[in-house]
C-alpha cells in the first residue's frame, strides 16, 4: 500500500570535510556509485514507498542539483497533481540557518496546501533503503507523536510526524530555540512523545571526504551492493544515453563499476568509473574515484585518488593516496609534463 505521507528532503546540509568536491554542487549532488547522485538514493526511498509529493529544500549551490531533478520525471513526480517541488533558501534572510524550521516555515503555504496527514523528513546524504511505509506503520501503533529512525544506535536524521505537528512546531519554533526538528527530539522540556525506530539493513552515511571514498569502495562489496540496488526497490537517477563502454585490446578489469561511454585502454582495479572516462594504454588506476568525463593518457599509475569532473591527467604522471586521506584533484584540472606524487 502507498504511503499517504509528503516527503521532504532537507538538501542544505554542508560539511567543510570535501575539499573541493562541494565547492561548485551542493552536497546532495555529490556523483555516487558510478552514474548515482547522494539524493538518489532517499528520493527512490520516497518513490518506492508510494509518496507522490516531495519537497527538497535546498542550500545556496543549487544549479547542479537542480540540472539533476528537473521536473521529476526520471522519479515519476512530473505529476498535474503532487510532485516534485524545490525550495530555495531566502537570501535575506541572513541571521536564519538554512535548513532549519525558518527555511521549511517561510513556505508554510506548501505545507497548507497538500493532502497528506503525515510527513517524513530526512536528509540527502544517507546510502541504503527504506521503506518509509512500514517505519509509518510503527508511528501509528505506538502512538507517538514523533518517531525518529536510527541504525546502530546513530541518527539518520530521518522523522516521521503528523503534519498537524509539525506546523504546530513552526509557530513556536523560534520561542523554544528550536532550528531544526533535530532540537526538539533532544529537547527534554516539551511533551511530545518520542520513539525510535532501529532500522537494520544496510546503510551509510556520507558526510566527509573519507566516508565518501570509503563508503563508494565498499558498494563494490557483493554483499552490500545487493542491499543497495535491489529489484523490487530500484534507485533512479537521471538518464543520460551514452554508448556501452568499449574495452580495447590489452586492457583489464578487476572488482571495478564502470559507467557508460567509457574507453579503456589500461587497467581498472578496486575502483569506480564514471561516464564518458578515458584511460590509456599502459595506465593502472587502483583504488579510485574517476568522475565524468575525466581523461588519464597513457602509462600513467592512480592509486587511492579521486578525480572531480573533467580532469585530464598527461602521459606517465603518478599519483598515490591513501584509504584514511584520498587524492582528490579539482575539477577541470589539467596535469601534464611533471609526474605528481602523492601526498
Amino acid at each position: 500500500m502507498p504511503c499517504s505521507m509528503l516527503g521532504i528532503i532537507n538538501a542544505t546540509t554542508e560539511f567543510d570535510t570535501f575539499q573541493t568536491l562541494t565547492a561548485e554542487r551542493s552536497l546532495a549532488s555529490l556523483p555516487f556509485a558510478g552514474r548515482y547522485r547522494l539524493i538518489d538514493f532517499m528520493l527512490s526511498n520516497m518513490v518506492n514507498s508510494g509518496i507522490t509529493n516531495v519537497a527538497v529544500f535546498t542550500g545556496q549551490e543549487i544549479r547542479s542539483l537542480m540540472d539533476h531533478l528537473g521536473s521529476g520525471k526520471q522519479w515519476g513526480l512530473d505529476r498535474k497533481r503532487d510532485g516534485l517541488f524545490l525550495f530555495s533558501p531566502d537570501g535575506n534572510a541572513s541571521n536564519e540557518i538554512f535548513g532549519s524550521f525558518a527555511h521549511l516555515a517561510r513556505n508554510m503555504t506548501y505545507f497548507l496546501r497538500s493532502k497528506q496527514k503525515f510527513v517524513v523528513i530526512t536528509n540527502c546524504y544517507t546510502i541504503g533503503v527504506l521503506d518509509f511505509c512500514k517505519i509509518l506503520d510503527r508511528h501509528l501503533e505506538t502512538g507517538a507523536d514523533i518517531t525518529e529512525v536510527v541504525h546502530n544506535g546513530r541518527s539518520l536524521e530521518t522523522y516521521i510526524l503528523s503534519k498537524e505537528v509539525l506546523l504546530s512546531l513552526f509557530e513556536q519554533y523560534r520561542n523554544h530555540g528550536y532550528y531544526s526538528i533535530l532540537d526538539v527530539v533532544y529537547d527534554k522540556r516539551h511533551q511530545f512523545q518520542i520513539n525510535r525506530y532501529d532500522w537494520t539493513g544496510y546503510i551509510a552515511i556520507i558526510d566527509s571526504l573519507n566516508g565518501y571514498y570509503q563508503n563508494s569502495l565498499d558498494i563494490l562489496k557483493p554483499s552490500i551492493w545487493k542491499q543497495v540496488f535491489t529489484t523490487n526497490d530500484p534507485i533512479f537517477t537521471k538518464v543520460k544515453d551514452e554508448p556501452p563502454t568499449r574495452y580495447k585490446k590489452g586492457s583489464k578489469v578487476t572488482n571495478s563499476m564502470i559507467a557508460n561511454g567509457c574507453i579503456i585502454e589500461g587497467e581498472v582495479e578496486n575502483s569506480i568509473i564514471f561516464r564518458a572516462v578515458k584511460i590509456g594504454k599502459g595506465s593502472i588506476v587502483r583504488n579510485s574515484i574517476i568522475l565524468q568525463k575525466c581523461q588519464i593518457e597513457e602509462n600513467c599509475i592512480l592509486d587511492g585518488v579521486i578525480l572531480d569532473k573533467d580532469v585530464v591527467i598527461g602521459n606517465e604522471i603518478q599519483m598515490k593516496g591513501t584509504a584514511e586521506s584520498p587524492y582528490v584533484v579539482d575539477k577541470g584540472t589539467v596535469r601534464k609534463g611533471t609526474v605528481q606524487k602523492g601526498r
